[in-house]
């Protein structure tokens, strides 16, 4: 599977990104820069976490006017995949790929700190392979996190088994107490009616390499490989 790697003034995840793919999981993978209007043929195109244009304005309301984003439109229009972590997943958002928006955290700060989750979607090639019955440790890095949506629209989430993940205890219990950032219904990721764009707040990048002492994240990677290829 060819991956494509967009990178945006203020990304510091795209070699993280870059590295669990290629070297971890020996796929091919390309570079993008955010001027760009060649994919290069890839299958699946990655935004990755950091902060794009600094977050001025609000976090991904800048990135979705990089020249690469008409072509990353239309390559989901299309039925390619997208994966966006973090930063990615706002831009996401605010391009109109993915539903919903991300807000500033509840409690106004910053947070970075792992957290668990767990597999909703059943239907979804990122969750696909993944135990429901287990609890996912993932770091993450944000603040503005908070998934929002109408009610209509979590509504439609629920209903579609557009769900991708929710914030767990370690136990695998959806409670209040497990929600770091104050999102509706625990929701740390959705995918789109297709199921072939998917954005998430944690990053898997960072709990995928055995000097980290966590391999939780790479069975996602693996999960894409298994049902997107």
């Amino acid at each position: 599977m060819k991956f494509g790697v967009v990178t945006f003034p203020g990304s510091n995840c795209d070699q993280d990104m870059i590295y669990v793919l290629r070297d971890l999981l020996n796929q091919e993978v390309v570079s993008l820069w955010h001027k760009e209007t060649d994919l290069l043929g890839v299958d699946m195109i990655v935004l990755p976490g950091g902060f794009s244009y600094g977050d001025y304005l609000r976090s991904g309301a800048l990135a979705k006017f990089s020249p690469i984003m008409n072509e990353v439109v239309s390559h989901a229009n299309k039925g390619g995949y997208v994966l966006g972590i973090c930063n990615g997943f706002q831009i996401l958002t605010e391009s109109g790929l993915l539903e919903g928006a991300l807000l500033h955290n509840d409690n106004q700060r910053f947070m970075c700190k792992n957290v668990y989750l767990s597999p909703v979607s059943k239907t979804s090639a990122i969750t696909k392979s993944l135990n429901k019955e287990t609890s996912y440790k993932i770091p993450i890095a944000h603040g503005e996190g908070r998934f929002y949506a109408s009610n209509e629209v979590i509504d439609r989430l629920e209903g579609n088994d557009q769900v991708l993940f929710r914030y767990v205890t370690h136990e695998g219990q959806t409670s209040p107490e497990a929600n770091p950032n104050g999102s509706i219904n625990n929701i740390a990721g959705i995918t789109n009616k297709n199921k072939n764009v998917f954005g998430m707040m944690p990053h898997p990048e960072r709990a995928s390499d055995k000097q980290l002492n966590n391999l939780d994240g790479i069975s996602l990677f693996e999960s894409i490989l298994a049902h997107c290829s």
